[in-house]
């Protein structure tokens, strides 16, 4: 079976790039022809280790290079870009003569199932129904994201396959005929666990306005005059570290909260720490609970849509904090703190839960799905 994805890019050291790795070194292995089609890799290399015969074609569309103009110029730029997306996207298409062609929802979703190349077309999502809107934006950039948004209920209609990846999105989206859950599986395996009286707490994540870090920061302002030991450490990069490290500056936190650089092997971070914390404003199916599960770490996450609410259940693996709630957050991160009790017994469930996110299990059903989809005619 051949099987392409596209996306804008695979250099980003992200959570949708990770699990993109993963699945098309799996569908590699598992004896499928795989192409990789980007529009943004602009000559970059992969972040994440991708199978040597899974194929690559970049379009070279490069949305990238308006992000920063402004609002005029950045929409007829877009436009235009995506005019030529579409031609050069259906040429490759043409010439691959897919089984199925898989939209990680980026820029070419707008159009992808008008091309006509014999392929069955899947869109997955990999954040929730209500993801332009938790943007914030306001003035026309925000009226945009309120009319893209209503869009969206009728996009996700034109393709074979709507995949989400948690229930509680599916809800967010009615009764659609082809809306089906998939989650993201573990992006690795351990036999290990983690030590639960190390005094860490760990974040993973983009240094941007989604992962909501200052949240995360502020909080550590109480847990440290009570537990002046324990230590932060966020591994990530991106726009905002500059704002983060001013803000840990001034709380006085400099010596216990690090911002540390991104790093691909980050089963050895976890393995370091106790508590996996996530202030997240919005998500897909967050990554970083499920690698934290599988090295047994006690989990404290905001509530945001989608995907905590899936993972974690309160009390069990994790203790689940009223998103935006600085000082409940607070609260719980310094009852896992002074009960090694609890964080163990959190842990020790985590890991358990994690099983139901092998990635054996998790890709057997898109096996599945691509076997039932290219049988229909």
């Amino acid at each position: 079976m051949k099987i392409v994805y596209c996306i804008n890019g695979t250099y980003n050291s992200g959570g949708m790039e990770r699990v993109l790795a993963n699945k098309v070194n799996f569908l590699t292995n598992f004896g499928y022809d795989v192409t990789i089609i980007t529009c943004d890799q602009r000559g970059l290399n992969h972040f994440f280790k991708i199978n040597e015969n899974v194929k690559h074609i970049d379009l070279g569309i490069n949305y990238v290079t308006t992000v920063d103009k402004n609002i005029i110029t950045k929409s007829a730029a877009y436009f235009y870009k995506q005019a030529i997306h579409k031609q050069r996207l259906a040429s490759e298409l043409i010439k691959l003569k897919a089984d199925v062609v898989v939209s990680m929802y980026d820029n070419d979703a707008a159009f992808l199932y008008k091309i006509n190349d014999g392929s069955k077309k899947i869109l997955e999502i990999h954040f929730s129904r209500f993801k332009r809107l938790q943007y914030n934006r306001t003035g026309i950039l925000g009226y945009i994201d309120k009319y893209r948004s209503k869009l969206d209920f009728d996009l996700v209609q034109k393709y074979a396959k709507f995949i989400v990846l948690t229930k509680e999105d599916k809800s967010y989206w009615g009764d659609l005929t082809n809306i089906e859950v998939i989650p993201n599986s573990n992006s690795f395996e351990t036999d290990k666990i983690t030590n639960p009286h190390q005094k860490q707490v760990i974040a993973v994540g983009r240094y941007d306005y989604q992962k909501g870090f200052e949240d995360l920061i502020n909080s550590w302002k109480a847990v440290h005059k009570l537990h002046p030991t324990w230590k932060l450490a966020i591994f990530g990069n991106g726009p905002l570290k500059d704002n983060l490290q001013l803000l840990i500056d001034q709380l006085a936190l400099s010596s216990v909260v690090e911002l540390c650089p991104s790093v691909k092997n980050i089963e050895e971070e976890y393995l370091k720490s106790s508590i996996l914390a996530m202030t997240s404003k919005y998500e897909g199916l967050p990554m970083v609970l499920l690698e934290a599960q599988v090295c047994g770490l006690a989990l404290v996450s905001y509530t945001c849509k989608c995907g905590p609410k899936d993972i974690i259940t309160d009390g069990v693996n994790g203790k689940l904090v009223s998103e935006g709630n600085i000082q409940e957050f607070s609260d719980k991160l310094i009852t896992l703190i002074e009960n090694e009790q609890l964080r163990t017994q959190m842990g020790i469930a985590a890991k358990e839960n994690s099983k139901n996110y092998k990635e054996e299990l998790v890709m057997h059903r898109w096996v599945n799905l691509f076997q039932q989809i290219i049988s229909k005619n």
